[in-house]
């Protein structure tokens, strides 16, 4: 199998999206497997840029399980939910013949599922940062070196631009393997004649720059020289550019307007998602810088939208994050972000998750009984949430003007709709961030 293997905190999933869709704009045949899903698990694993079908999906996962169930045990029990899915991936590649599998690690790097591939094609390594510290280590050269776990004796790696503590740690892996390890540039709009990437944000000129060489070396190694690009500094070839544009991927960057309220006759009702999975302080911040952008400069909206007599706005944040995470890292970073941009939240929303359903048998317990919720978490982040206001001076009314806690997703959904509906004069634009699982939560109840 010809392996592109990507490890990172910050845009592993973008630059895997970028280099597949890259590769598939130059004729291959791609396979792509990349995490979390956010409506479905079959987002995991796409062929040619497609969710696998339902109907392949069920044959592969069918034959794994039953050839797994055959040889385990007590002593031997069922892979974990991770290394399951990437055993499956595997499978489903090779039963596909792909020319090309692009694989984003799970978590960290050395001892990740996918880190079984003895001899990728190329490695890379995105923009690293504070994540899964409770695993992977407390320093940037501890997450670094983790990450560095999928360098391979012989095979080139590239890296995108790192902090110096991070870097330092990749090129002392690097040469202890004899691994020709480069630094990446972002691109530069010239590069691609000025047509927009397909993922929103500045940052994405960081992934996509990896993406390219990513890209470039695997075609090299495979005797494709004549689709390469010529230097660093020429517009790429059209279907690079074709590739780079044309990429998408759900929850990173992604506007999408409440059909519900907006679809309604009366077209002054407006309620908008911006929905960004960041759940790190560096990626929060960019985030915060995303969004204040967007909002600002509402040309994106549906046309209707922007001849609708809505008069202001209102900006909301619907935010969760995992408990392992550190809400005081989080939160400050989106804050500061926002107010440097301009712009300052009405409100803040506290939810939990919905999706629980991580597990593979028949242990998983129904959700859970609406007396039973436990909501001192989403209480412990807005108690964050409030005494930064404070610090800040930003507020000075009472902490129910400025934030709520409710006790399900749809709850919330429900009250945005209806005060929506009942102030047709305001523009309800919501942030949606600090988990993926809260992002893929909102998409799958707004898109039913």
């Amino acid at each position: 199998m010809k392996v592109i293997h990507v490890a990172g905190t910050k845009g592993k999933g973008s630059t895997c999206t970028f280099t597949e869709s890259i590769l598939r704009s130059c004729g291959f045949h791609t396979g792509l497997f990349t995490s979390p899903h956010l409506m479905d698990v079959r987002e995991r694993f796409q062929l040619d840029g497609v969710n696998i079908s339902e109907e392949k999906f069920l044959k592969y996962f069918w034959w794994c399980w039953n050839k797994l169930k055959e040889k385990t045990d007590d002593d031997i029990p069922m892979p974990a939910y991770f290394r399951f899915l990437a055993l499956l991936a595997f499978k489903i590649f090779s039963a596909e013949q792909v020319d090309v599998a692009v694989l984003e690690v799970g978590l960290g790097g050395k001892f990740d599922a996918t880190n079984v591939v003895k001899a990728p094609v190329v490695c890379g390594i995105s923009s690293l940062g504070y994540d899964h510290m409770e695993i992977l280590g407390n320093t940037l050269g501890e997450i670094a070196g983790e990450k560095a776990g999928i360098f391979k004796k012989g095979v080139p790696a590239y890296t995108a631009p790192q902090p110096e503590e991070a870097m330092t740690a990749l090129k002392q892996r690097a040469s202890e393997l004899g691994v020709s390890l480069q630094v990446v540039d972002p691109l530069e709009p010239h590069h691609l004649k000025d047509q927009h990437l397909g993922l929103h944000g500045e940052h994405q000129y960081i992934n996509a720059g990896l993406a390219v060489a990513l890209a470039s070396t695997w075609l090299e190694k495979q005797g494709h020289k004549d689709t390469l690009p010529l230097n660093r500094t020429d517009p790429l070839p059209d279907h690079f550019i074709r590739g780079l544009s044309s990429a998408s991927l759900q929850g990173r960057a992604q506007i999408v307007p409440d059909s519900q309220v907006n679809s309604e006759e009366d077209k002054d009702c407006s309620l908008v998602f911006y929905l960004d999975g960041a759940h790190s302080p560096e990626s929060m911040e960019v985030c915060g810088k995303w969004f204040s952008h967007v909002t600002k400069d509402d040309t994106r909206l549906p046309s209707s939208l922007e001849q609708s007599h809505t008069s202001r706005s209102q900006k909301i944040l619907l935010f969760n994050c995992m408990s392992v995470r550190d809400p005081m890292r989080l939160l400050p970073c989106l804050l500061d972000a926002s107010t440097q941009n301009g712009v300052h939240f009405d409100l803040a929303l506290f939810v939990p998750n919905q999706s629980q359903h991580t597990k593979l048998g028949s242990n998983t317990s129904a959700p859970a009984e609406p007396e039973q919720i436990d909501l001192s978490w989403q209480l412990s982040l807005q108690t964050v949430w409030e005494k930064l206001l404070q610090d800040k001076g930003i507020n000075t009314t009472k902490s129910s003007d400025t934030s709520k806690v409710f006790d399900s997703l749809p709850v919330a959904i429900e009250w945005l709709r209806r005060n929506a509906r009942e102030n047709q004069s305001t523009s309800f634009q919501v942030l949606v961030t600090g988990s993926l699982h809260l992002v893929g939560d909102v998409l799958r109840i707004i898109k039913k």
